[in-house]
């Protein structure tokens, strides 16, 4: 079973976008360590709106301008090690800004969907670009910010222009509708890989988009607990590198969790890195062809990197990146 390792490149988006520094820039750096130690490769999907931002904003920041230039150096640096730079779109970065001391986030444009079909096309163009920019012709995989990817029509034209066939947003059973967020990938394929055209939950051989799914888990109330419990007693080994905050779940979401638990992807980020070797036993077992991880840099802990090793150890001649 090929073992790929994502992570999604990017800061906070709650009220504390968190440092470059402490949210991306130290903690890759671990991650560009411990792929050096082994030899192998991880997939970065780069929420390039934010480097766009940078872009735009170096001349008038001394602030942004250094940000700027430690992006380019750090995502050069991990495509020189052979790591895969994709594009992540969070396309609110078109409505946020900076106020000369922190970023100030406007998340009711949250979805790609909350745009014209010219916009969507723009946005494309432009977040696929700035990476491109920097790593050559070598992004042709995306992942939707916040999983909002449905409906996948509105999208698809835009994607297929600027070629970008392959995605990995899809997680089978997860379901979120809220204020920014809408997802439902219950009726998702029980499958780790599947051609598709219109409708990203439907397979069609003909298709011109790939599907490779990250990889799901149903995380049980008592796990729930524990990771409350986790994170509120919590030791250093457990405190993440990030120090901004997230955009929070509603009490709602969070007691549905603590009584049913749910489906969410299979995670490097934090406490849930725990449970790594149970979903790679259960798929393995299935004779899947995919075994696919989610993280985020600004997600890990001491705790999850020495998760992370564990497994690439054992399974350092699987791992491989898109």
């Amino acid at each position: 079973m090929k073992v790929i390792i994502t992570f999604d490149y990017e800061l906070f988006f709650g009220s504390c976008s968190g440092s470059l520094e402490n949210s991306i820039i130290v903690p890759t750096n671990k991650l560009i360590e411990l792929g050096q130690k082994y030899n192998v490769n991880f997939v970065f999907f780069v929420d390039s709106g934010y480097l766009l931002k940078l872009e735009e904003l170096k001349d008038d920041y001394p602030k942004l301008k250094d940000d700027y230039l430690q992006i380019i150096e750090q995502l050069k640096l991990l495509d020189f090690f052979g790591h895969s730079i994709q594009l992540h779109i969070h396309p609110h970065w078109e409505d946020s800004y900076y106020n000369g001391k922190k970023w100030v986030f406007n998340t009711k444009r949250y979805r790609l969907h909350s745009f014209s079909d010219s916009e969507i096309d723009s946005i494309v163009y432009r977040y696929k670009k700035v990476l491109t920019d920097i790593v050559g012709n070598k992004v042709f995989a995306f992942r939707a910010g916040g999983w909002s990817i449905q409906p996948f029509a509105r999208l698809k034209n835009s994607l297929k222009n600027h070629n970008i066939w392959l995605d990995s947003t899809v997680f089978y059973g997860g379901y979120n509708k809220s204020k920014t967020h809408f997802i439902d990938f219950r009726k998702a394929p029980k499958k780790d890989k599947w051609k598709f055209e219109d409708d990203i939950l439907v397979e069609d051989n003909n298709g011109f988009f790939t599907e490779i799914p990250i990889s799901t888990w149903r995380y049980n109330p008592l796990f729930y607990w524990k990771f409350a419990i986790t994170k509120k007693f919590s030791s250093s080994i457990h405190k993440i590198y990030g120090d901004g905050k997230p955009v929070g779940a509603s009490k709602k979401d969070i007691a549905k969790l603590l009584i049913f638990g749910g489906y969410a992807p299979v995670s490097t980020d934090g406490f849930k890195s725990l449970l790594l070797e149970d979903a790679y036993g259960f798929y393995k077992d299935r004779e899947n062809q995919y075994f696919v991880t989610i993280g985020h840099p600004k997600a890990i802990s001491k705790f999850s990197l020495i998760k992370l090793e564990n497994f690439i150890k054992k399974r350092y001649k699987n791992i491989q990146i898109f």
